[in-house]
Order: structure tokens, then sequence, then C-alpha cells
């Protein structure tokens, strides 16, 4: 029986149809998407990568690094590997090289598409079809398609590589969004948590007045019991440059609608900040905290140590399984929260007058995204559908507690969850404005520091749910187990698995479940795939980790490119660490080279007192 999923709540397309027919559908120009289309393609299937924005490239062309997120390089393989070091630290580079990626290899992609509706015959996907709906000037989603079912794609595998796993819902696939509870996977960390950052100041519109309700930013009062099971989920932010240089910088205006009411907490949060640190400088950190953020590796992100920072919580649930409306409605909102915050931290009065001024001054960095303003095109979107598949990824993988005899790439990271939202907390007669939901167990580097397989098993939805169907980005997994492995480059690597098992399920003629073991281990270690973690690479390990580390450092302090961090450009990034300058530029020339940054390291690692011996030299 032929099946039309979702397709009674769309109209009639509104021009004519395009339809294409090829051996592999890929939704999604996602690293991980392209990975896919680049596995397939090299293995003479055609292919054709559908994309719902402008842009190739996720989030590393939107802002984040390739190495930022991939602590051991040395468990990395296929073409991710060398991928990781050639693609630019810069988003505009990142694309440009994921475009010529594209180019060499003859992979078509067609653009602001996003998936409207999905035949089936009985666990088969025959079509899926697109609907065009072009993001808006400034990078976001919008509400309604322009055009309702102007490509289908016939296809003998899909691959859902977005970060919503869209295809996958709309193929009807089994999926989960929340937190699980502590008891599901017997997951210690899993469910609601304690509240952090305990701060007191009050929540209420009318101050002391708990009946004229709770300031804008404060989901609800913490009521739940600690491990429980819980719909929200963890924050999603821009990854996004400003810069105050006039030759690059693109106005950051308040949004329609602003109204500073809606700021009143950042403004008691001010407040608190002002009377609890004294000394300028600290001051001036915490506000920096607010806006623009944590400057990670040149660009912001969320700041988890600061009660306020540059995006919204609480809202991101409503997004990871919401309609196309309720997805533009919460992308549009992190816009306008942080157009808004930095409005408000540039004219309120509690904000004292130098940092006002130096946060006016700031715009976006418009050469990194210079066709939406400055706007990244694609928000960071941590985390949203999770399949429902044959294996299920949790907090026991992430410390090696498991064995899995299919095994398709390696991960490592810590546990890796941001604030699910803002709560009131109640304690010792006392009220506090507190954060619920962020850890960070076994920092970057995971619990273990030791590398764990992802399953291929995670990839497949069950047979009777889609037997064509492998998911790269969306892929089985707890909360937990997906807070560690949600890595750009564990993505790639699965994207590239997931091309390969199209191949093999193609040739074979089978479910991508029912797809030859021996022949696909065997594929991808021809691949170069990296699947087991041999201890023998731990040298070489730790060598492409210091590595890693100079190139984290050139990639958020080397503002103009030149291969060497100048000392302005040193004091910009390094605040508080002036004096440390000219110890690392050992030739006195007034920059510091990746050599002598490579020493300063190797000194560091050698000397566990480095600072008292560099500061009395």
């Amino acid at each position: 029986m032929k099946l039309l999923v979702w397709s009674a709540l769309l109209p009639f397309a509104l021009g004519a149809v395009e339809v294409k027919e090829v051996d592999v559908c890929v939704y999604g120009a996602t690293p991980s998407g392209l990975m896919a289309a680049a596995a397939a393609k090299r293995a003479g299937r055609t292919v054709v990568v559908v994309e719902p924005s402008r842009w190739v490239g996720g989030i590393l062309g939107a802002g984040i690094k390739p190495l930022e997120d991939c602590p051991n390089p040395a468990a990395t393989g296929g073409m991710t590997k060398p991928l990781l070091t050639t693609l630019g630290n810069s988003p505009e580079i990142i694309r440009a090289s994921f475009e010529q990626l594209l180019k060499d290899r003859g992979i078509e992609v067609v653009r602001e598409l996003r998936v409207g509706a999905v035949e089936k015959s009985g666990a088969r996907i025959l079509s899926a079809s697109f609907d065009y709906a072009p993001f808006d000037a400034l990078g976001c989603p919008p509400a309604v398609a322009t055009e309702v079912g102007r490509l289908r794609v016939k296809a003998k595998v899909f691959i859902d590589a977005g970060y919503e796993g869209d295809l996958m819902a709309r193929a009807g696939v089994p999926y989960r969004v929340s937190r699980e509870s502590t008891q599901e996977y017997g997951e210690e960390a899993a469910g609601v948590r304690a509240p952090v950052e305990l701060t007191p100041i009050d929540p209420y519109v009318k101050p002391g007045d708990a009946a004229s309700g709770l300031l804008p930013g404060v989901t609800d009062r913490f009521a739940e019991t600690v491990g429980s099971a819980d719909p929200r989920i963890q924050a999603y932010n821009y990854r996004y440059y400003v810069t105050s240089d006039p030759a690059r910088r693109a106005p950051l205006t308040p949004p329609a609608g602003y109204d500073a009411k809606d700021y009143e907490l950042v403004g008691r949060y001010v407040e608190y900040l002002k009377a609890t640190y004294a000394d300028a400088a600290e001051l001036k950190k915490r506000l920096a905290r607010i806006f623009p953020g944590w400057m990670n590796a040149g660009e912001y992100n969320y700041h988890r140590n600061s009660l306020i920072t540059m995006a919204p919580v609480g809202i991101s649930y409503l997004y990871a399984d919401g309609d196309y409306a309720a997805k533009a409605k919460v992308w549009k909102a992190h816009q306008d929260y942080l157009r808004g915050l930095h409005h408000f931290m540039s004219t309120d009065a509690r904000v004292p007058a130098d940092f006002r001024q130096e946060t006016a001054a700031l715009g976006l960095d418009l050469p990194r995204h210079p066709d939406t303003a400055g706007w990244p095109g694609q928000l960071y979107v941590r985390l949203t559908r999770r399949l429902q598949g044959r294996y299920v990824l949790t907090a026991a993988d992430v410390y090696n507690r498991t064995q899995v005899d299919d095994p398709v790439a390696l991960a490592q990271y810590g546990i890796d969850t941001y604030p699910s939202r803002r709560v009131v907390v109640e304690q010792d007669g006392r009220t506090f404005v507190a954060l619920e939901g962020w850890m960070f167990v076994g920092g970057a580097h995971g619990p273990t520091r030791t590398p764990y397989p992802i399953p291929y098993r995670a990839l497949t939805p069950t047979e009777p749910a889609a037997s064509n169907l492998l998911v790269s980005v969306c892929f089985s997994a707890s909360f937990l187990g997906y807070a560690s492995a949600r890595m750009e480059p564990t993505f790639m690597m699965c994207g590239e698995a997931a091309g390969i098992a199209a191949n093999e399920a193609i040739a074979a003629d089978v479910p991508v479940q029912r797809i030859d073991p021996v022949a696909y281990a065997k594929a991808l270690q021809a691949a170069g795939m990296l699947t087991r973690w041999d201890e023998s690479l731990r040298p070489a390990a730790a060598k492409a980790e210091a590595k890693n580390v100079v190139q984290a450092f050139f990639a958020e302090a080397d503002d103009d490119r030149d291969g060497k961090v100048s000392r302005s450009e040193w004091e910009a990034h390094k605040a508080g660490w002036e004096w440390l300058f000219p110890k690392i530029d050992l030739n006195s020339d007034g920059q510091i080279n990746a050599a002598e940054y490579e020493d300063f390291q190797r000194y560091k690692e050698a000397h566990k007192d480095w600072r008292e011996l560099l500061r009395v030299k």
C-alpha cells in the first residue's frame, strides 16, 4: 500500500513539479550530508543533495571551526580526517571549501527546498517532495513555503543528514525528543538536574509580588524531582562574529517592537553584578559574558557560567519537534533576542557607561556572512529529534562500558549540555533565579579520555519503520548519549558511513538493515574509516592535540589572518594576560608565530608551575 505521509496537511503544488530520479537522495548540505553524498558518488552512484537554505556546510559554514569539537584528531578517519585541517578556520572560507569539494566531485545540490511530504510503499520510501521556502535577508527560515511541491525526488536510498530529522519524521519513523529519566537507561545524570548559578535577584514583574508574574526570561518555578524525565532540552544560539572596525561592521539594530521591559531581568542581573564585583576588570569580564558572550575560537558562543548570556533559554523544545512555523518563530526569536540584548546593553543606564559605549560600537562582522548582513545562515541547533533505531547510544557507551560489533566511526567528547531553562528557586527563605539542565561531564576529552564507537544500528531505523533510510545526524541516542556524540567530526564520519552503506544496500538490492556486515566492514576499512580505538595511537593523539591547541589559538586571535598574532591582537583576545605576550614572543619582533606558540605549549606541559616561573623571568 502506498502512503503519502502528511500529505493531507499540504495544498496542491503551485507550479510545475520537477522530478529527479537518483540512486541516493541526501537531505541536508550539512558536513555530514556532504560526506554522505561524496561517499555515494565515489562508489559510482547518482546523487542529489537537497538543502533548505542557500548555503552549504551547516554550522561549520556558520561559525564553528572543524577542529573545535575534536579533542582527538587521531580518532578520526575517512574523508573527515584530512578535511579537519584543510577546510579552513573562518566560515566564509569553510563554505568556499565545501563548494569546491562539491564542484570537484560533481555533486549536485539543489537549494532553498525543504521536505514537505514523503511517499512510501509499506516500509520503503518511494519519493520525497520538497517545497520552495527561501530564507530571508537575515538568514532565517520562513514560516510558510512560497511554493509547495516544486521538486520530487525518487531514490533507492534516502539519507537524512539534517539537524532537525525532518525527512525522518515525515517518513513516519519513530523518534524521541525529550530528556529521559535516570531510570530509562540507568543514566545517573539523566533527566532534570539540580539548578545551578543560583543568583539572588527578584524574578517578579513587580519586585516582591509573585502575583504580578515572572519576568520575561524566567521559565517557571523549579518543582520537579531531580532525575525525572522532562520535555525541555538544551539551549540553542548563534555562533557569531562581532567587530568594532567600521570597514567590516554591519550594524546591530534593535528588532521591531523592541521593549526594554523584555530585558528587565538583564537589568537586575547587571545591578547584582555591580553590587558583587567591586573590581572594574572583573565586572567588565562578567558583563561581557552577557554580551557578546563566550569568545570560543574567534566567534562568540553561549556562556554557561553566566545566569544570562547571548541567547534565550527554555524555548528549544518548541523548535525540536515543531512544524515549520514554530521553527521559524524560534529561530527568529534567537535573532531578535540577540539584537535586543545588544541594544539594551548599549543603552540601559544600569550598565556602566564605558561598557555601554564599547558595546554600542560593536556590530556583526560582515565579511563572514556578506549576503545576510553578517548573520550566520545556520542557528546552532544542538539537538532536536533523535531516531528510535535498532541501537540506542547512551552514557554507557560514552563511558566505554559497552561492546558493539558494528562500529562505523569513533566519537570522543564530554557529556555536554547547555541550560534547558531559567527557573525560580526558593531556598532557606530566599528567592533565587537559577539555570537548570547544564553539565559538562568529562570536559572536552570525555569522562574516560578514550574514544567509543558509533554502531551502524544507531544510523538505521527498524526495518518495518523504513527499509531504505539512513540517519547520519539525528541518529539513535539518549539525550545524554547524544550530548557527547553530537559533534561535527562525528556527524561527518557518520555521513560517510551512511553513504557507504547506501551503496552496499543498492548493490545487494537489500534493505539498509540487511547489508552484509563483513562486506560493509571491508568497505569502511577501504575508505580509511577508523572504527576501533587502538591504544598505540595515544602518542599520535597527544601530538595532534598539541597541534590542535595551536591551530585553535590562531583561529581565535589572528584577526588579520597573516599567520601571526600581534600584541594588539593578543590583548584584544587575552585580557588579563598582557604580561605573558613578551614571554612567548621569543624573538621580540612584536608578533607571536606558530613555532613560538608551540614552544610555549611544550613549556607549559613540562612545567606545571609555568605561570610562576614565567612571571619572574
